[in-house]
């Protein structure tokens, strides 16, 4: 997407780089990242993405240009958006549970130039480059360039740069940094094909006014220099926040970003996978003020090590946190009791959002006397029906936003002018989360975003694409992708084949299939193989009764 003269007016023309610039020197020997590698002060984390920013300048990346981000939760994964940044670059988050074939339409979609990943990730990168210089047949592209890679040496570094080795020179260029500069998220959007979600800088920074300023009792600011007035004077200090969900979701990284704008610390555990045991050791050794989950996936395993460490007579002093986000995925009632009773001092906010825009809603519990939880319309949400008029009490509809809000999708003009509608001459993003709307107060009950979509743990998983590649097995017919109540990941993927006549297909078989070819968490955890799906004479497949059967089974 180029610029447009037609784009909205910026709230705020300023970058997101120039305000981590100030920080640095205001604030120079604070703690801004913590790992077990050690600790980055402000002044470190500036310098390191001023000479990463060199290193991009050094391998011909210039203003506007690509830069993919395909990282653990770890520090280089906010170097790299702050190096970025700083060259005027733009960074593209990548699931790093993607494989060759995925990460290559990925590179495809948004033209990165260069894409920044540890060794342990090399042959995913590797294949990803060799699928697009052979034509790209899988990615529809005509042949493709060499992607720099940046290797950052957690295994042996076979191909690409290494990443601590090119840490030699600053950039110090012309400062060109804008509010009107990008940043792209992919999304997998309402349909199965990726999506970059384009943010401006400034649009994001408003959108974030409420989470930075508001939630700590600071002033919204009125001018640029009112973004750094309190840094280091936050009351009650500034924030020490521990992203467990992904980074390369956006409710972790901004909430990452949005601490560093107050002087305060990212804690990361620089690990694929979660460890409770690790995160609440980081909890206590780092007094964590503030926790990122993903809904029951990250809290079910939190609320179990702290169960076992209280049975041992060992409990942990959690004391210090005072609020854990969810966004995404279901975070369960019983779930939000058990934590309140280890953390009573926290408040709990449940957040329905999206990379496209928003909060549509949220719930904040305080303490058990506000369970049930109860859903509320964000200010600026609605709810509306498919002709965009406001829904009646009792009626569903999709939830809307009006306010600070991405530009629209990368090159897809069509589904852009589909999901961000002007409605009444004012502009609203409506991605397709269904809701019913329980009273005048705006209290809604969530009902899920489309039939088709399996939302597993926060990830989303498109049927279509896993039944795909089931097809591809040579002893399958035919099959039927979808999701079914799981307790922790609040949807578990099921699928139902069909297997050839006369062949014996095992289930576990079909399974590491899939896993072969696609993210792992896309591989069905519940998985039967029928002699036939019974499709109906129209060829549609009866969903509820496959469901059933999985349940029952």
């Amino acid at each position: 997407m180029t610029p447009a003269t037609d784009d909205p007016p910026l709230s705020w023309d300023l970058n997101w780089s120039t305000i981590w610039d100030r920080v640095a020197g205001l604030v120079p020997d604070a703690p801004a990242i913590v790992s077990p590698a050690g600790t980055l002060s402000y002044a470190e984390l500036e310098d390191r993405a001023a000479r990463l920013a060199g290193a991009l300048h050094r391998l011909g990346i210039r203003r506007g240009d690509r830069v993919g981000v395909y990282l653990y939760n770890r520090p280089e994964f906010l170097e790299a958006i702050y190096a970025a940044f700083k060259l005027g670059a733009i960074p593209v988050n990548m699931n790093f549970r993607y494989r060759a074939r995925e990460l290559a339409e990925l590179i495809r979609i948004c033209g990165a130039r260069a894409i920044i990943h540890p060794a342990t990730l090399g042959d995913e990168v590797s294949g990803a480059a060799a699928i697009l210089r052979g034509g790209g047949s899988e990615v529809g592209q005509d042949g493709g360039t060499d992607i720099a890679q940046i290797v950052i040496a957690d295994g042996p570094v076979s191909a690409g740069h290494e990443y601590e080795s090119l840490l030699t020179e600053r950039y110090d260029g012309p400062d060109e940094r804008s509010g009107a500069d990008r940043f792209y998220v992919f999304t997998g959007g309402t349909t199965g094909t990726p999506k970059a979600v384009v943010w401006r800088h400034g649009d994001l920074l408003d959108a974030q006014t409420l989470s930075i300023f508001t939630a700590v009792g600071l002033p919204a600011p009125t001018t640029e220099a009112d973004f750094t007035a309190h840094t280091g004077r936050v009351p009650g200090g500034a924030p020490r926040v521990l992203p467990l969900a992904p980074l390369m979701h956006l409710t972790a990284l901004v909430s990452a970003m949005n601490a560093l704008v107050l002087g305060g610390s990212v804690v990361v555990l620089s690990s694929a996978r979660l460890d409770p045991v690790q995160a609440l050791h980081a909890i206590v050794d780092e007094r964590v003020t503030r926790i990122i989950v993903v809904g029951n996936a990250i809290t079910t395993p939190l609320i179990d090590a702290l169960e076992s460490a209280e049975l041992a007579g060992a409990p942990y002093d959690v004391a210090s946190v005072t609020s854990i986000i969810s966004s995404g995925m279901a975070w369960t009632d019983d779930r939000k009791a058990e934590l309140l009773s280890r953390m009573p001092g926290a408040t709990l906010l449940d957040i329905i959002a999206s990379t496209e825009g928003g909060p549509y809603a949220y719930s904040f519990v305080r303490g058990p006397a506000e369970l049930p939880s109860r859903i509320e319309l964000a200010a600026g949400a609605s709810v509306i029906d498919e002709d965009g008029e406001p829904v009646a009490v009792g009626g569903t509809g999709v939830l809307a936003y009006s306010g600070p809000m991405p530009l629209g999708y990368l090159d897809e003009p069509a589904k852009t002018a589909e999901v961000y509608r002007v409605i009444d001459g004012v502009r609203r993003v409506s991605p397709g989360d269904w809701v019913r709307l329980l009273d005048e107060d705006g209290t809604v009950e969530f009902l899920g975003r489309g039939a088709a979509v399996v939302n597993t743990g926060g990830e989303k998983v498109y049927p279509a694409e896993v039944e795909e590649v089931l097809l591809a097995h040579p002893d399958v017919v035919d099959a039927a992708v979808f999701g079914v109540p799981d307790p922790r990941w609040g949807q578990a993927v099921a699928a139902v084949v069909a297997h050839r006549d006369g062949a014996s297909v095992e289930a576990d078989a079909l399974r590491a299939f899939v896993g072969d070819r696609l993210a792992g968490y896309k591989k069905p955890q519940h998985l039967l193989v029928l002699d036939s799906l019974e499709r109906g004479p129209s060829g549609k497949v009866d969903l509820a009764r496959l469901r059933e059967l999985v349940v029952a089974r």
